[in-house]
């Protein structure tokens, strides 16, 4: 531990953070920057330096904004608002119909606990009424339930209405006795009749449960990919739904509509909403894609880049976002892998483009429910381009379709908290584009960054990463950002930018009294730990830390590593060693206190704030974490999956002790800082699963290809049909009796080669799966059966080497001498182990 302590300057002068200067009176004396180690390649100029201009009122009309509390929703040019203030709130989509009523309490504390604020719900039409009149509202198509536990865990909800919703469901969602009474999504008498029917449905589910009555949705979203015009269609169309929408009592604070493909966006009516996705397997090609324009920062176009603009894309309406890729559903003709890094790479691209809603489509995956009349999946034989799973709409979210908390939620959570805690400063700043920008998407010669500031502060945002495409390392890059009151060169030498990094770096950065000039690390969060601020910042994986402060602004600092050097009225910390229990001790000029701790990448990733004993801790686990943190004395879940062994840090240390489930042991190395704990659960020894084959595979005939998808007639493969699938291999699968006791879930974990696999239950369609190269993992909690074995049938039907289907596979298959491929290579029960955790309030 070290102790730098400083003389502060006399009351006559200040430090200006963004110019390395003295400033006293009228007269600047400029100070020249450090000079460098090594010289920048070419530093990436952004001019930043116009004076900063205020939001105005935006040309919306909102609708009733404000609560029974008091407290108000709005918007202005640049930002949601919320009782007058800016507010960036984050937006996940989850759609309740396709999700195990018994599970939503759970998965929605999995959404908080990520840092959601906002859940986003299609509402499908077909899912509630397949047959006219007769409506469905129960179970797992109970809205009224999940707006209600959406309020019970103070998340805003979104009702995506439709009718036309896509969300791959089959005639995107409109019924099939809909589609026979003829025209639709334009002003036909008939169809609007059928759409007040539905319209009235929805507003009885949510009576009582809307912003205006104390509930929690704030938004409608009308329609979707809206772009018919001419008679009867086009803004009459939008404004009618609209009006329709109030009839029946859905009057919300916000109307979206998503403003891709041309869309129709009635001025002051409705406010455009957009997206992107990491790929695109609607796509007919089979073959790799350029790259993704969603990794390209968006300056001139709020729309994805091989789209029309809306005819609404003025400045005067915040940018605001719906479906940003939270992964992304494989089709039958095109099966892309989507990595952690091509979800949370998509972040700091489009915040740095000026977002202030981030909306991810999905959030949180699921499965289509079993219709009455057909499946309900889109399908080609059903009108539409792409073949889907029949069950399975996984979507590679951060949240599987049976719960699994995956790598790219852990990626987005630090985002996420990041926008929690320090969005309402971001919301404001404006977006400046480098001097040099990339020519398309496909550049990769041009580094990608982005600046928003307001005056001297702002943030920089940087993407050195390309799904499927490897960017160059940027040898010696520097940044000069030009602001109002002079240059800012950071890093003080430049650093070799790893292929694969994305971050965003805060510049003049203002808390509690302490200037920080630049940091090359990335804001993380903040706790308050016994009235003293702890800023979290996370280290960005092959760049060294560096925090630059206004010296000015610093009476002493005490790193517990790194050095301190004073360099032109600067302060730069270097060396300091990333980790939850090492800290950074500073005072500022006015004797206020504030602790910096510098987290590992992966620790970052691994926390959660969590409530304990009445106060907010971080919680650091590579386990599945389930909490509210806004309880006062929050119950805490962790799950583990094929390990009984726990462990986990709590920094601060709590005040108060634990109780646990298991007994929790207290290891040697906690301290001050953190403190760690382990617990052992017992490994699980169930019977072993039982595997028989029941039917050897057959030789597959040649894929067909689906109806012309356009002009042009383009065709793609087409999925097999329902049911049962004659030249595929099965297997008897039985689950012990009682597989599921003392467990949260039960996997069934399945390695295999083929074109695709379903698991039924006497006839009956589980799950399904089409293959792309990656283990597919089935929770078993909501089918086995409790006391008795449950038998399941496996089936896998092989795949044709000439089969026109795009794979990203880590190796290529080895098909066997009849040109096809059909092998199941492993297959196991995985267990996952619960430790609940407890702590009484403080008092």
């Amino acid at each position: 531990m070290m102790d730098f302590s400083l003389r502060v300057f006399s009351a006559g002068f200040r430090f200006s953070l963004a110019a390395g200067r003295l400033v006293t009176g009228l007269l600047l004396v400029a100070a020249p920057l450090a000079l460098s180690a090594q010289k920048a390649a070419t530093p990436v100029v952004i001019d930043a330096s116009q004076p900063w201009v205020a939001p105005v009122a935006a040309p919306y009309d909102l609708g009733s904004a404000k609560s029974p509390v008091g407290a108000v929703l709005g918007l202005d040019s640049r930002s949601l608002t919320i009782n007058g203030q800016p507010w960036l709130p984050v937006m996940g989509e989850f759609h309740f119909s396709r999700v195990p009523r018994d599970q939503w309490d759970d998965e929605l504390m999995k959404m908080k606990a990520a840092g959601v604020n906002i859940v986003a719900t299609y509402v499908i039409w077909i899912h509630h009424e397949e047959s006219k009149g007769q409506y469905d509202w129960t179970g797992e198509r109970d809205l009224r339930v999940f707006a209600g536990l959406c309020q019970k865990h103070g998340l805003y909800m979104v009702a995506r209405i439709g009718p036309w919703d896509h969300a791959e469901a089959r005639n995107g969602g409109l019924p099939d006795w809909v589609l026979r009474q003829g025209p639709t999504r334009v002003n036909d008498p008939v169809y609007l009749a059928s759409v007040r029917d539905w319209y009235a449905q929805i507003g009885l589910q949510l009576k009582g449960l809307l912003w205006k009555d104390g509930g929690p949705v704030i938004a409608v979203q009308l329609e979707n990919e809206y772009h018919k015009r001419g008679a009867n269609a086009g803004e009459a169309h939008m404004l009618e739904l609209k009006k329709i929408a109030l009839a029946n009592g859905l009057d919300v604070p916000y109307y979206f509509a998503t403003a891709w493909d041309n869309a129709v966006i009635p001025p002051r009516a409705v406010l455009p909403v957009h997206g992107g996705y990491p790929d695109a397997p609607w796509d007919d090609k089979i073959g790799k894609l350029a790259p993704a324009e969603i990794y390209a920062f968006r300056f001139d176009n709020r729309v994805a880049a091989n789209l029309k603009p809306a005819a609404l894309e003025a400045n005067a309406l915040p940018f605001l976002t719906a479906e940003i890729g939270g992964g992304i559903e494989d089709t039958y003709h095109r099966r892309p892998v989507i990595a952690p890094d091509d979800i949370a790479a998509e972040l700091p691209v489009l915040i740095g483009s000026g977002v202030n809603l981030y909306g991810m489509y999905m959030f949180q995956g699921g499965e289509n429910p079993d219709g009455k009349l057909s499946t309900l999946q889109e399908s080609q034989k059903s009108g539409y381009p792409n073949d889907v799973p029949i069950k399975s709409y996984d979507f590679q979210a951060p949240l599987g379709e049976f719960g699994q908390e995956r790598a790219s939620l852990r990626k987005l959570k630090v985002f996420d908290y990041f926008l929690n805690d320090f969005g309402a400063e971001l919301a404001p700043m404006t977006v400046h584009a480098p001097a040099v920008v990339p020519r398309d998407t496909a550049d990769l010669s041009v580094p990608r960054a982005a600046v928003r500031s307001r005056g001297d502060s702002g943030f920089l945002f940087v993407n050195n990463y390309l799904r499927g495409h490897a960017m160059p390392t940027r040898k010696a890059a520097q940044f000069e950002i030009r602001l109002p009151q002079g240059t800012l060169a950071l890093p003080r030498h430049p650093v070799d930018l790893p292929t694969g990094a994305y971050f965003i770096w805060p510049f003049n950065f203002h808390v509690e009294g302490i200037n920080l000039r630049y940091s090359t690390t990335q804001l993380f969060t903040r706790l308050d730990v016994a009235g003293v601020a702890t800023i979290y910042f996370t280290a960005v994986p092959g760049i060294a830390a560096e925090f630059a402060f206004d010296a000015a602004t610093v009476r002493s600092i005490k790193p517990a590593s790194g050095t301190v050097e004073r360099d032109g009225g600067v302060l730069y910390l270097t060396g300091a060693r990333p980790g939850v229990d090492t800290a950074i001790d500073i005072v500022s000029a006015e004797g206020k206190p504030l602790r910096l701790v510098l987290l590992t990448a992966q620790e970052a990733e691994n926390a959660w704030k969590v409530r304990i004993g009445g106060t907010d801790h971080l919680l650091i686990t590579d386990k599945d974490l389930i909490t509210d943190s806004g309880e006062q004395s929050a119950h805490i879940q962790l799950r583990s999956r094929d390990d009984a062994h726990f462990a986990f840090t709590i920094t601060p240390p709590p005040a108060a002790p634990l109780r646990a489930s298991l007994p929790l042991a207290q290891t040697p190395q906690s301290n001050a800082y953190a403190v760690y704990f382990s617990a052992e659960a017992t490994p699980r020894q169930s019977p072993p699963l039982q595997v028989h084959p029941t039917q050897s595979a057959g030789l597959v005939p040649p894929v067909p290809l689906g109806p012309p998808r356009d002009k042009k007639g383009t065709r793609v493969a087409q999925a097999p049909d329902e049911g049962e699938l004659p030249q595929a291999a099965k297997w008897e699968v039985t689950v012990p009796v009682k597989a599921l006791d003392g467990l949260d879930e039960l996997y069934l974990e399945l390695g295999y080669r083929g074109d695709l696999a379903r698991l039924s239950d006497n006839g009956k369609l589980l799950s399904d799966n089409f293959y792309n190269g990656q283990p597919w993992a089935v929770g078993l909690k909501r089918f086995v059966k409790p006391q008795s074995p449950t038998a399941l049938s496996l089936s896998i039907l092989p795949l044709r080497k000439d089969a026109p289907v795009y794979f990203e596979l880590a190796s290529p298959l080895a098909f066997a001498p009849n040109g096809q491929v059909g092998e199941l290579d492993s297959i196991r029960l995985v267990p996952e182990y619960e430790l609940e955790i407890t702590a009484a309030a403080s008092h």
